[in-house]
């Protein structure tokens, strides 16, 4: 599972070929904006997409923290028109994304019930693999885990991952055309 910026995709691969994707215009961008829309509704504060990324990195979560967290944020009272400062909570802000983070676990689900039944025991068995930048989001594997009855975890390398796995295609481009065209993996 793929969770960019904009969007994120949900893929079922074998023997070095897609066998199902489900591709939704839901990611981090959007998670960003539900956390604006919250501050503006809740607190009559305007924050920038910078602020909100901040938050989403520092105190954003996708399941119930063991330990919550507060973080102080800046914007411009859309009352007043002045700066002012409030205190955000983890708990308020996992409450505030949960539109967009469960679009995305549904992402996950529908590509699950698409995936032939002889590879879903290897799934079942492998577990699900999240990368890119909403990958680090906290608790979302998790989330997907208890959502879907799969173990999941996150990639080594979250936010380099897609991309090293491409240039390892292209280096060795002849086999990966070949696995890709036959599908027989050899």
């Amino acid at each position: 599972v793929d969770i960019g910026g904009g969007t994120t995709e949900a893929a079922v691969i074998s023997l070095g070929g897609i066998v199902t994707v489900n591709p939704i215009r839901i990611a981090g961008d959007e998670i960003d904006e539900a956390i604006m829309s919250y501050v503006r509704r809740a607190y009559n504060l305007l924050i920038g997409e910078r602020t909100a990324e901040e938050v989403k990195i520092r105190i954003g979560s996708a399941y119930p923290l063991e330990k919550e967290m507060t973080l102080q944020v800046r914007g411009r009272d859309l009352v007043s028109g002045l700066p002012k400062s409030i205190v955000l909570r983890s708990e308020e802000i996992r409450e505030a994304i949960s539109e967009p983070v469960y679009q995305i676990v549904e992402a996950v689900k529908t590509t699950l019930e698409q995936t032939p039944p002889e590879l879903a025991a290897d799934v079942m068995d492998r577990g699900i693999v999240l990368c890119g930048g909403g990958a680090l989001l906290r608790g979302l594997d998790k989330l997907i885990s208890a959502e879907t009855g799969i173990p999941v975890r996150v990639a080594d390398d979250p936010l380099t991952c897609v991309v090293m796995g491409t240039g390892k295609a292209v280096e060795d481009w002849d086999t990966y055309l070949k696995r890709t065209l036959d599908g027989s993996g050899n």
